[in-house]
């Protein structure tokens, strides 16, 4: 017995270290789990976002050839209405498909700023399509576009945690911009 109890202080040692192994190897092996989560489900957001952002500004594209038959100031390739309003279509397609992804991963500043530019190229293709009210301003709504499109890339950055400065083209687009509107001219000509 008293063997036992000359080697009770080791015996207790072991048992302790191999506790405190035990607890550090879970601790650890959480923390690099919860790592390697975060960095797959960012991942397939970055895509989401990338893919969202190309099908809206196809959209947002075919929105100014659409429109340069109609509006002088726009200055875009005109297309052929029949086959504009098919690639339309097809651009609308892929976006809502992307949008979709956006909705399942996206945080809800970036989901918000994301809606927010959809409905403003949303209010282009009514301005290209001749379905908006007289009172519609060409020049506006696509600076309306503009500044949600910087809106959505801050926010899925932010979303993202991807640093490197801003990235805000709308303010530099308006100044280059691919139209002209003269005061008093709207999108109804």
């Amino acid at each position: 017995m008293a063997t036992f109890l000359s080697q009770l202080p080791a015996l207790l040692g072991v048992v302790v270290g191999t506790a405190g192994t035990i607890v550090a190897t879970t601790i650890g092996d959480r923390a690099r789990w919860r790592r390697n989560q975060s960095v797959r489900w960012d991942e397939r957001r970055l895509t989401a976002y990338m893919e969202f952002a190309k099908a809206l500004k196809d959209v947002h594209q075919l929105t100014f050839r659409l429109a340069a038959p109609r509006l002088p100031q726009v200055r875009a390739i005109p297309i052929d209405p029949e086959e504009g309003l098919e690639l339309l279509t097809r651009a609308k397609v892929s976006h809502t498909k992307a949008w979709e992804a956006v909705l399942l991963l996206g945080d809800s500043a970036t989901v918000s700023a994301a809606r927010r530019w959809r409905g403003a190229v949303a209010e282009l293709e009514l301005i290209a399509r001749g379905l908006a009210g007289d009172d519609v301003s060409w020049a506006s709504t696509v600076g309306a576009a503009n500044e949600a499109r910087d809106e959505f890339y801050l926010a899925a950055r932010a979303g993202l945690a991807v640093g490197s400065g801003g990235v805000a083209q709308a303010e530099w687009l308006s100044a280059t911009a691919e139209f002209e509107e003269t005061p008093g001219e709207s999108a109804s000509r």
